[in-house]
């Protein structure tokens, strides 16, 4: 690939990025709020400027990846845009330096949620709004917003898809990859419309439901309040969240089933079942360890469930400190930072269907040591035979808890403590947003040094790419002709 297509194809990217920032300026407009106007409307003009230039330039000229070019190009789109969103929050004066809009930009688009800021509320309304937008940007995927709009990139689609989405069996749910973008971004838009219109009737103004909606089906995180739907003290308002917290961890592709009557696809789906038993499992464990603090299991069950589908769902939004609940509650919190949400989702994480595919592996080798001459496959989905997907998932398994411990080690250098480091480091690797002790739910990671912030910018893109998309630029083979 030259680097002409390159960067063309990248700031193609970035003038649909660009194209979204109407909307913050439009409420900016709106409210009058004219000391961040511009900060909306000079990158949207000049990537919309130079998108359409580059767009007709070479438009004829087939674009086909190679392997290497593919990992390349996504990994860089996902560093340009993350760059690309900084600059609004950076213009805007509300961000003192450029680690602080960069992490606070990586952390919307990869829907990590984690803030540098102390107080969301004395934000402009619109700047607000394009926090919680960025969540629902990177939500779905940038490439396949991309490839949605701009079916340019031909029969090489697929490849960037596979390389930008999460989970291990990735595959078309329409013949042809452009339609499967536009059907699941037309799915994600739905969703969040219906989101929107249940927080308006539960009483949230125009501003905060999009943010809320953008938030929830994003699984981000970023609020327009200091102590998140807490602040609310609304059971409808958590409802509504609950509900869309547990819908946007679940495999997008199975609600295009559900839409074209393929319900055999959902009776069979393994990772479906696991996720709910994991999210009901959960919900009543933490429900009964919190009886002794609210003295009634109805108020147990209203916190925990929301907190379990925020950590679960990767989502990281707040009702309480749960920081400061019992041990055996707090430990199973701390479970669900190692699980994330189902693979196809806008969830983060580890992921349910690598943890079933090594639960699967373990009996397995368990079944041959008692019967050395029997033949066990992993069975997924109702079909056998997926033996083949036990080295990618071991694999990432290892390369995910060492970028842990390594994060945690650097975390360390800069005088977090050891659990605070290692719960961090899962929250920005899995995507998740809160941490524990001095980076809880209810704080802030402004205090922490810029060059650490930049450290979880690369590792929060890295979680976001499934580890492998990011860390193969590392390998010198990559690079070799």
């Amino acid at each position: 690939m030259t680097f002409f297509i390159y960067f063309r194809l990248i700031f193609i990217v970035l003038s649909v990025i660009g194209v979204s920032l109407a909307l913050p300026l439009g409420f900016a407009i709106h409210f009058g709020e004219t000391d961040v106007i511009k900060a909306f409307l000079i990158p949207m003009l000049i990537s919309i400027s130079l998108g359409i230039s580059l767009f007709f330039v070479g438009k004829k000229k087939s674009v086909k990846f190679s392997t290497r070019s593919v990992f390349f190009f996504v990994s860089s789109v996902w560093i340009f845009v993350s760059l690309f969103g900084s600059i609004p929050l950076l213009m805007s004066g509300r961000f003192k330096t450029f680690a602080d809009a960069l992490f606070e930009s990586c952390s919307g688009f990869t829907t990590t949620g984690g803030t540098i800021l102390s107080d969301v509320e004395s934000l402009p309304r619109s700047l607000n709004l394009w926090r919680c937008q960025m969540h629902w940007l990177g939500g779905m995927g940038i490439i396949a917003l991309t490839i949605a709009l701009l079916p340019l990139l031909g029969v090489s689609g697929f490849n960037l898809i596979k390389a930008e989405s999460t989970g291990l069996e990735k595959g078309k749910i329409t013949p042809k990859i452009a339609r499967t973008s536009e059907a699941l971004w037309l799915l994600y838009g739905g969703l969040t419309f219906l989101e929107f219109i249940a927080l308006r009737l539960c009483g949230l103004d125009v501003v905060d439901s999009l943010c809320y909606a953008f938030s929830t089906l994003g699984t981000g995180g970023f609020a327009t309040m200091n102590a998140s739907i807490g602040a609310y003290n609304s059971i409808a308002v958590e409802i509504v969240c609950i509900v869309f917290m547990f819908l946007a961890g679940i495999n997008f592709s199975l609600y295009f089933y559900i839409l074209t009557g393929k319900l055999s696809e959902i009776k069979k789906n393994t990772e479906l079942k696991s996720y709910l038993l994991i999210v009901f499992g959960f919900v009543i464990l933490i429900s009964i360890a919190l009886i002794p603090i609210y003295k009634n299991f109805f108020v147990s069950l209203r916190y925990s469930s929301f907190q379990v589908l925020s950590i679960l769902s990767t989502t990281g939004f707040m009702t309480f400190d749960y920081t400061k609940w019992n041990n055996v509650a707090k430990f199973l919190i701390f479970c669900l930072f190692f699980i994330g949400g189902c693979s196809g989702s806008t969830a983060g994480g580890f992921k349910i269907i690598r943890i079933c595919v090594l639960l699967k592996h373990a009996r397995n080798e368990m079944m041959r040591m008692l019967h050395p001459r029997g033949v066990f496959c992993v069975r997924l989905n109702g079909i056998t035979g997926k033996n083949e997907l036990v080295n990618n998932v071991c694999s990432f398994a290892f390369l995910y808890m060492a970028l842990v411990f390594l994060s945690s080690f650097i975390g360390t250098l800069f005088e977090l403590d050891v659990f605070t480091s290692f719960t961090t480091s899962l929250s920005m690797i899995g995507n998740i947003g809160p941490s524990f002790d001095s980076l809880g739910p209810t704080e802030n990671y402004g205090s922490l040094p810029s060059i650490l912030k930049i450290w979880y910018c690369f590792v929060m893109i890295a979680g976001r790419l499934e580890i492998y998309n990011l860390l193969i630029l590392f390998l010198p083979d990559c690079w070799r002709k």
